[in-house]
């Protein structure tokens, strides 16, 4: 691809943040499963979280595919964006159908990271992925809402002050139409940790931050909704595909981590009196992980270019996030293997990626319901589920 200059400076700025945390940054804090606020507070510093947000709000004013190559610089220069990624995706359905007063209230204290709004919860332990049958519910009280429900995979819930949260708060056969009845609501965690809020951390194969929460009569006050109640659902619509475009691009990132890694090595590493990239069965996986990275990276910003345009990128997303997810996990394989024995010793940080990188493939949404959405939305195949 070729960049304009401002992507090019974008890069760049990206590129030398980023080389103030070296592998050596990340591997103490995997190792400890330490949450990176260094980094975190940098990227907030120098305005990289704040790519969505308009300028009058104080943020950078970016579109998508700007903030898509944050993202993909972020994890090419060996860092990990999962650690803060979620707050400029999660902006969209605040910038959206934020109200006015909203908008004015949090976004400058995002912008400057006075506040982190780094908490999505939406997944739970009986539903996962099927979003409209959730259980958390969220009732009027006058003047507050009271909400009850259990949320997991909620990432870095303990690390932020606020989280978009999506309950029911119509009865699921009370509803007009199965995609009724969800609202989304800003909640201040600050105010209801420990107050009708629990997090637990659950511990996973990476350093992903990542917990349960639970709401028990937890209340907060009904200025916490965003948009209209019971129209939640449509609203993180949206906020999904930018989820989907963004982490795809990460997932490029990642692949061109890999592919450089691994060439780096075989140009270094000499066995039985010559490198061992001159040998075709080292080269080959190497160069097919390049091809397959480079042509999901043109899905990636093709998405991106919908999105920005105002389109509809559902297919897109989606395809971008399947292509680039399992061009990284390509990618990641390929690498360990090129290093052999070196690719599972921590200090080559390798085996560290290698791990962050085989979530994609299952979240945020897994292959297998990105293949059967096509089927069903783009193919018109009958629907499987």
């Amino acid at each position: 691809m070729t960049d304009s200059e401002n992507i090019t400076e974008i890069r760049r700025a990206v590129q030398a943040l980023c080389a103030e945390f070296p592998g050596e940054y990340w591997r103490t804090k995997d190792s400890a499963r330490a949450y990176p606020d260094e980094f975190v507070d940098a990227l907030t510093k120098k305005g990289f979280l704040a790519a969505l947000i308009p300028e009058i709000y104080g943020g950078s004013g970016l579109n998508l595919d700007a903030a898509a190559v944050i993202m993909e610089e972020i994890q090419a220069s060996g860092c990990n964006g999962a650690s803060a990624h979620a707050q400029t995706y999660i902006m969209n359905t605040l910038l959206k159908y934020g109200s006015a007063e909203q908008k004015q209230e949090y976004l400058p204290r995002i912008a400057s990271g006075e506040l982190r709004l780094q908490a999505f919860g939406v997944s739970e332990p009986t539903s996962g992925t099927d979003t409209l049958s959730l259980r958390t519910v969220a009732m009027r009280d006058g003047d507050e809402y009271i909400i009850n429900g259990q949320k997991i995979w909620t990432s870095r819930a303990e690390h932020s002050d606020l989280m978009l949260l999506l309950a029911r708060t119509t009865p699921r056969e009370a509803a007009a139409t199965k995609t009724e009845g969800l609202s989304i609501f800003l909640v201040d965690m600050r105010e209801v940790v420990g107050k009708g809020m629990t997090i637990k951390p659950i511990r996973t194969m990476m350093n992903h931050s990542t917990t349960e929460i639970f709401f028990d009569d937890m209340r907060i006050p009904a200025s916490a909704l965003i948009g209209e109640e019971g129209k939640g659902f449509r609203y993180i619509l949206s906020g999904m595909n930018a989820e989907r475009i963004l982490i795809a691009a990460e997932c490029i990132g990642d692949a061109k981590w890999f592919i450089r890694k691994a060439t780096e090595y075989a140009n270094e590493r000499n066995v039985f009196g010559r490198a061992i990239g001159q040998n075709q069965g080292v080269q080959f996986p190497i160069a097919r992980c390049y091809a397959q990275m480079c042509a999901a990276e043109l899905m990636v910003h093709h998405a991106a270019q919908v999105f920005d345009a105002g389109g509809n990128p559902g297919a897109q997303a989606n395809m971008a996030k399947l292509l680039a997810s399992e061009a990284s996990w390509a990618a990641a394989d390929m690498c360990v293997q090129t290093h052999g024995g070196f690719g599972f010793a921590e200090e080559y940080d390798v085996e560290r990626k290698f791990r962050e990188a085989r979530l994609y493939t299952v979240a945020p949404i897994s292959t297998n319901l990105i293949l059967s959405y096509l089927a069903e939305h783009v193919l018109g195949l009958p629907r499987s589920y």
